[in-house]
């Protein structure tokens, strides 16, 4: 395995692969200076002996070793991503990918995935965006729930998340601290919003073969009442604590698919809530909700049996048959031969 990124999620991955038997991390690549050249185990906060395992802005080197999977964690942007992903398949490695935009780019960035598709089977291997949101709770767990429905007219989601105790990167991301104004200027041109909602309405509706024709998307800021903090900035009353997101799959003006998402710091009574109009209705309510940083380094991690034995291609979070995978699995099956 190569670590592709070492941001906060990277080093919760890599983290959780160094618990695993099956897995033996061959490499690290980020571009941050500050951390070339060092010890993975070190930037990553592991507290034990060095891994062995440097750090290198030097993709082509590393990439070189052709490993089995390279775990991609470096942006949301698949656009932005494009070059590094292609660089993987062409290295003979599988991908698993925190990338939210690359969860579903069928139908939100068609002409990408479609060259992703043609370059993953050309070289043999597979590739999945996935996660926690998108790539789970509220995608493929709604998808997962409606196999005990004979039928499904509407899915309704709806998920609180308090991001007093989640990474600095996402509550920038969403717009912490900053003012009404400021929020509002940066949700206009799209750097203030948590990504990846159009895509599981779009996961959603393919899957269950609901016939959405548009998917809209609304973002406003949720407004701090009193003051609060985490441990990397405070919000005083006022300013904005995080988004408030509502992404709706739309048929003739009627919701087939509605995502509500609000994600804030000082968030209180969080929870996930999946709701399933059909025969019968079907609904799922999960108090406290998922952890987003701790879930997505398990789901990625989780998914690395699963990308080793899929068909080569752009694959979903719904392609693939995630499980647990036991610290102490000394190897991985795989269909393919190297």
């Amino acid at each position: 395995m190569v670590q592709y990124g070492v941001g906060p999620i990277g080093a919760s991955i890599a983290q959780l692969m160094r618990q695993k038997c099956a897995i033996e991390i061959c490499g690290a690549i980020d571009s941050d200076p500050a951390k070339v050249g060092r010890d993975l185990g070190d930037v990553v906060g592991a507290g034990d002996a060095p891994w062995g395992i440097p750090i290198s802005d030097d993709e082509p080197r590393v990439l070189q070793q052709a490993p089995h999977v390279v775990i991609h964690s470096t942006s949301s942007s698949l656009p932005r991503v494009m070059d590094q992903l292609l660089a993987c398949v062409r290295a003979g490695s599988c991908v698993v990918s925190t990338c939210e935009e690359l969860a579903y780019p069928f139908r939100t960035n068609p002409a990408l995935a479609e060259k992703l598709d043609a370059e993953a089977k050309a070289h043999g291997v597979a590739v999945v965006g996935t996660g926690v949101n998108p790539g789970f709770v509220m995608d493929k767990l709604a998808v997962t729930l409606a196999a005990e429905s004979q039928r499904v007219e509407q899915v309704r989601i709806s998920r609180v998340v308090n991001a007093s105790n989640r990474r600095l990167p996402l509550q920038r991301k969403i717009g912490a601290g900053m003012t009404p104004d400021d929020f509002a200027a940066s949700a206009a041109n799209g750097t203030i919003r948590h990504v990846g909602l159009p895509e599981s309405v779009a996961m959603i509706a393919h899957y269950l073969n609901l016939p959405v024709e548009e998917i809209s998307e609304m973002i406003e800021p949720v407004i701090a009442r009193e003051r609060v903090s985490s441990d990397f900035l405070t919000v005083e009353t006022g300013q904005v604590a995080g988004v408030h997101q509502i992404a709706r799959g739309l048929s003739g003006g009627r919701d087939l698919v509605y995502l509500e998402l609000q994600m804030y710091v000082g968030a209180k009574n969080p929870y996930d809530r999946i709701e399933l109009q059909g025969h019968p209705a079907v609904s799922l309510m999960i108090p406290s909700g998922s952890h987003g940083d701790i879930a997505t380094a398990s789901v990625v991690v989780n998914s690395v049996p699963a990308i080793l034995q899929a068909q080569p291609g752009l694959r979903t979070s719904c392609d693939l048959p995630i499980g647990f995978l036991s610290p102490t699995l000394e190897t991985l099956p795989r269909w393919r031969t190297r």
